[in-house]
């Protein structure tokens, strides 16, 4: 099946508001703590970067920027 132009499908980043980027990290943090100890550390890795990259955007603007 074909896609058509602006279907999900298409590779573009999803826009979140920062409502849902909180919750998103909230989330992230809660499934990183609950991970096993046999969990895969590239699974640890990933959710660290991604967790830390929603901190980033949740941040603060620093003055002058």
């Amino acid at each position: 099946m074909r896609s058509y132009d602006g279907q999900f499908s298409d590779n573009k980043p999803i826009h979140r508001t920062r409502d849902e980027k909180r919750k998103l990290l909230r989330e992230l943090e809660e499934t990183l703590a609950g991970l096993k100890s046999h969990a895969s550390p590239s699974l640890r890795e990933s959710l660290k970067t991604r967790i830390a990259g929603l901190k980033a955007d949740l941040a603060p603007p620093r003055p002058g920027s």
